[in-house]
């Protein structure tokens, strides 16, 4: 006599195992950011509202209108904020900066036009080929 091998109580115990890997794997989720981002008309200033411009180039370097600051500390770009505002007491803040300038010389317009409690602040941007500007 042949003994008989029964493989249906281990085929039995491999399906249990294997549910049980199955049910208690955690499986890897990437996250996503889910941003919505905010829409702009695009509409530029009106004409009898004076902007202040301020150009930021790619070495951090700032204009505020067509006078360059001699540094980039932050006490000199606020004063010629106040200088380009005059007797306006919340101008038109229009940050035109080179899409290579660094985060921090935009931050720091913004700071000195926080300080100076101006609320009104715009960033130019190009509009895309085919658009009206």
């Amino acid at each position: 006599d042949q003994p008989e091998m029964n493989l249906i109580p281990m085929i039995d115990v491999l399906i249990v195992l294997l549910i049980f890997l199955v049910l208690t794997t955690t499986f890897s989720r990437e996250a996503e950011l889910q941003i919505n981002l905010p829409e702009a008309s695009g509409a530029p200033p009106s004409e009898e509202e004076e902007a202040v411009e301020v150009i930021i180039d790619v070495q951090g370097h700032y204009t505020v209108n067509n006078h360059q600051t001699v540094n980039t500390q932050l006490e000199t770009v606020k004063k010629a904020l106040r200088e380009a505002a005059g007797g306006n007491r919340d101008p038109l803040i229009l940050i035109d900066a080179d899409r290579n300038a660094t985060h921090q010389s935009v931050m720091t317009v913004l700071d000195a036009a926080g300080q100076l409690g101006y609320k009104h602040v715009s960033f130019a941007a190009e509009s895309e080929p085919g658009e009206d500007p």
